[in-house]
């Protein structure tokens, strides 16, 4: 568990101290609470571009992780071929969407104004930067399910280490490189994205884990997508299916003006201090979950998925402490002095997210227990049910004044609580869903799952 999950933390580390290396160039060195807006819609747009090939890798890990349970090599590095090919189609796709709706979804995200031109900005660079986003996805998705997840941490390590020198070096303008300002940011990234691709793509082309990327393997196979798809489409859409209710989270606090969206973007970005070891054994839980199943041994995923709860959840326990107790300090690293409303609501948000933290875990590493068992569809409509249910419609009531039923012409009050109250609504839709994904666990039959 510990071999799996320490260099997933490192990798989660990385993508951490990147993002508050944008937030901090930001907050310090761009003007207004714009730039801070604007970023936080990038930060969620970094994490939705992964997750759109989440129909192929979360399928990949599965299938990888049975074959490689069971001591078939072969069949494990086919699996991993025909995902990259999935993987190649699919981001032609995702690029004509962003090409064609970057202006329209920065609408619907309710920006405006300035803040709405520098993301507008921001995802011109980010497009051309696709088929890197999905090479390392996908790749590093089906290394995980062979169990190596240090190349994913040398690749990430390298990535990141242009993505900061890059940015910092265009965003200040630094000896001769030009000064840029916000169009630094966004080149850092992309130039950073395809630095990580390429090293993907050349451990793939030498081999590791068993997985090697073969020209002669890259031919349609049917039957072997089908299998990749069948456990990856219902785990592809639970994350695209929460990223779009997270979207609509964000249009939520967005809507709320400029003070609300910066505060908010850079509460997620401290908050994710607690994501890292949520997301580092969610992947040790879900290797071994698919690995032990594919070696007959069910009673081991059990106890492996048990322990990984135990130390990722204890882990971001202690960051939901930081947060209530350092949530002050912990903002004014990266606020300086013209955010002086953002930062106060940015320390109420965290004493928010500290509650959270515990179902949080559950949430993050029993669905990717689950996931990496083939069982893809609870996750679905728990998910579903969580965030429909309870995050979106009690996020309006408490956040706004007052708002307009759909389709009807009736207005209803709401408690007008601002961001609070949409953060509120986040940790009451958290709580159940982990309630929910833990009887799923507990009494559901994804021991017997076929992949």
């Amino acid at each position: 568990m510990w071999r799996l999950a320490i260099p997933v933390l490192g990798e989660q580390v990385l993508v951490m101290l990147v993002g508050f290396v944008d937030t901090g160039l930001t907050g310090r060195y761009l003007v207004g609470e714009a730039p801070l807006a604007a970023i936080g819609l990038m930060a969620y747009s970094l994490w939705l571009l992964p997750s759109m090939f989440a129909v192929v890798s979360i399928g990949a890990t599965a299938v990888v992780a049975r074959h490689t349970g069971a001591r078939e090599p072969g069949q494990a590095s086919q699996a991993m071929n025909q995902a990259i090919l999935c993987g190649v189609v699919l981001a032609g796709f995702v690029m004509w969407v962003c090409a064609a709706g970057g202006d329209r979804y920065v609408t619907l995200m309710n920006l405006e104004g300035e803040a709405a031109d520098l993301a507008r900005r921001y995802i011109q660079f980010l497009v051309p930067a696709i088929p890197a986003i999905m090479i390392q996805t996908v790749g590093v998705a089906c290394l995980r399910g062979a169990g190596d997840t240090v190349s994913g941490l040398v690749a990430m390590a390298i990535m990141n280490g242009v993505n900061v020198v890059v940015s910092i070096s265009l965003v200040l303008g630094l000896g001769p490189v030009p000064h840029l300002g916000w169009d630094g940011l966004a080149i850092g990234t992309m130039v950073g994205q395809m630095v990580g691709a390429l090293i993907v793509l050349m451990l793939l082309i030498v081999g590791r884990a068993g997985l090697r990327l073969r020209a002669g393997s890259l031919r349609p196979n049917w039957n072997l997508s089908r299998r990749i798809l069948r456990v990856g489409v219902p785990g592809g859409m639970d994350i695209l299916a929460i990223l779009a209710c997270h979207m609509g989270f964000l249009s939520i606090i967005n809507g709320l003006g400029t003070t609300a969206a910066a505060a908010h973007s850079l509460a997620i970005r401290i908050e994710s201090i607690a994501y890292l070891p949520g997301a580092a054994f969610q992947v040790a839980a879900s290797t071994m979950a698919g690995q032990y199943l594919g070696a007959k041994d069910p009673k081991r995923a059990v106890q492996a998925v048990l322990a990984s709860l135990a130390a990722g959840g204890g882990l971001m326990i202690l960051a939901g402490l930081a947060f209530y107790f350092a949530g002050g300090p912990l903002t004014r690293l990266f606020t300086g002095s013209m955010t002086n409303q953002a930062t106060e609501l940015n320390i109420q948000l965290l004493k928010i997210a500290a509650y959270v933290t515990p179902s949080l875990a559950i949430q993050i590493i029993i669905s990717g227990a689950l996931r990496g068992a083939g069982d893809t569809r609870w996750p679905l409509v728990i998910n579903l049910a969580g965030l429909l249910g309870i995050r979106i419609p009690m996020g309006i009531w408490l956040a706004v004044e007052s708002f307009q039923l759909p389709l009807m012409d009736f207005t209803v009050s709401g408690m007008g609580w601002g961001a609070a109250g949409a953060w509120m609504a986040m940790l009451a839709d958290v709580v159940v869903r982990s309630g929910l994904l833990s009887w799923r666990f507990a009494y559901g039959s994804w021991r017997k799952i076929e992949v």
